[in-house]
């Protein structure tokens, strides 16, 4: 089920008022009631997966109070393997069994012994690779003695389901979310306000500014060729903007979609667009992935420890591994691989932890000096959108080839079209919009708060119309493939 169908402007509603009307006497019938509920929205989609997602939150339920009743650090260890394996073991056939194949059979062909790949016809599960990621960190957590196991099997398969970000996150840490599961909520106001504002935005983020964008990034990444380099460069762009727009837009929507049923998710994007320097872009985008793997990956191999060679080492280990689980392809390896470069000369000046804060906050633009940084960063992750966008990687080559050419300084031809026009006005709208409210935990949380209630009213209804009228052909989500 889509956030942006007409299918979930009935569910939502319906399960609110059941949420909070009915079943709001008792913690436990509203831990169920959610789990029914995030079962039906996953099942939407295709029901044959519910049995997947049950059982791997039934292994890691079971791992969890395995490894909290054992004093056997070696019990403790198969406990946590079996946790590994079975949650690796799925991810790694669904998402990654047809691309290990057809590698196996490339490197074959070209050491002189062709071999047919056997190639399954595999229906990836939406979502998996974020709640095996969220199960995962749990029995790792439970292991390092960082969090106790829940006996409460109910709420703990709500957590792992959670409807609104069991399909593209955040991926939420056990130590945050399952102790909500385990207290009394209660409906506040002011924060279904703050949700219901999150959502808006979130949907024009979506459906305004991703959809609009994608409808002529597509077209020029289908056939790369036929442009100017001029409108290669301004497909890349409008790329980066439509997987800003769609990503952290679903975020957004998921964020506020949570805060209605009385829930707090971590923030997963924050205006990763104004980075001054690509470990910044890392600290605001994909938060959640990103603080996942430095937690379960980068410290554990060595982290920043160690010699240069060893720094640099796990640095490449930690970008690859990002890349690859976006997707089975090539592609996906090199945009981490390029992100690694990008990041290594930083942490060999020790200046992968400057910018922790967030740029003039309290100017209304940057400084000359942080502005250039601003677009040299831009510039580097819109670069590397290429190949995160490509089918292929020569397909890549041929677009920077493309690009690269004497037509980049000609006027892109699809300026014709006033759609396109109008996306970019949206796009600085939306900037600006960005811009002003880059403190806070998203763009319009507070912009309007010292606004005449016209006005702000007068914004807010503008947006929703905005969305009605201008929305962009409707688009799964980009990260759904994931």
């Amino acid at each position: 089920m889509l956030f942006n169908s007409i299918e979930f402007a009935f569910f939502l509603p319906i399960v609110f008022a059941l949420y909070w009307f009915v079943t709001k006497r008792s913690l436990k019938l509203q831990n169920a009631f959610l789990l029914v509920a995030s079962y039906f929205f996953y099942g939407w989609w295709d029901w044959r997966f519910l049995f997947l997602i049950a059982f791997s939150s039934l292994i890691d339920y079971v791992v969890g109070l395995q490894l909290a009743r054992s004093t056997n650090r070696k019990k403790q260890k198969w406990w946590l393997s079996l946790s590994i394996l079975v949650n690796i073991g799925f991810l790694g056939f669904f998402k990654y069994f047809n691309f290990f194949a057809e590698s196996f059979s490339e490197a074959f062909t070209l050491l002189g012994e062709p071999i047919e790949a056997t190639r399954l016809q595999i229906i990836l599960p939406v979502g998996i690779s974020f709640y095996t990621f969220q199960t995962l960190s749990y029995s790792i957590d439970i292991y390092r003695k960082k969090l106790e196991p829940t006996k409460d099997i109910i709420s703990f398969f709500a957590f792992v389901s959670f409807f609104p970000q069991l399909v593209a996150g955040p991926i939420e840490r056990a130590s945050n979310l399952l102790p909500q599961f385990l207290k009394k909520r209660e409906f506040k106001y002011a924060e279904g306000v703050a949700g219901c504002k999150q959502i808006l935005w979130g949907l024009f983020k979506k459906m305004v500014i991703a959809d609009n964008c994608a409808q002529f990034a597509n077209v020029i990444f289908e056939d790369p060729g036929a442009h100017s380099g001029s409108t290669l460069l301004l497909g890349v762009v409008l790329f980066s903007f439509q997987i800003y727009g769609d990503f952290s837009g679903y975020s957004d929507i998921a964020i506020g979609v949570a805060r209605l049923f009385g829930f707090k998710l971590m923030k997963n994007f924050s205006f990763p667009y104004f980075s001054r320097n690509i470990g910044e872009f890392w600290r605001r985008w994909h938060i959640s992935l990103s603080t996942w793997f430095r937690d379960y990956l980068y410290i554990p191999i060595g982290g920043s420890r160690g010699n240069k060679w060893q720094q640099v080492r796990n640095i490449f280990i930690v970008f690859l591994v990002s890349g690859f689980w976006h997707g089975a392809n090539w592609t996906f390896l090199c945009w981490g691989g390029l992100h690694a470069l990008f990041f290594v000369p930083l942490v060999l000046m020790k200046k992968n932890r400057t910018y922790l804060d967030t740029v003039k906050t309290r100017w209304l633009f940057p400084s000359l000096r942080e502005g250039f940084l601003i677009v040299f960063t831009y510039a580097l992750t819109t670069l590397a959108w290429v190949f995160f966008r490509a089918e292929s990687v020569g397909d890549a080559f041929l677009y920077f080839d493309g690009m690269l050419s004497s037509s980049m300084f000609s006027i892109p031809e699809i300026f014709q079209q006033t759609k396109v026009k109008l996306a970019l006005i949206f796009i600085a709208v939306f900037m600006f919009m960005e811009w002003l409210g880059r403190d806070q935990e998203f763009a319009i949380e507070q912009t309007t708060q010292n606004w005449s209630m016209p006005l702000r009213y007068g914004f807010y209804y503008a947006l929703a119309m905005i969305i009605f009228l201008f929305k962009g052909s409707q688009q799964e989500f980009i990260y759904f493939q994931f």
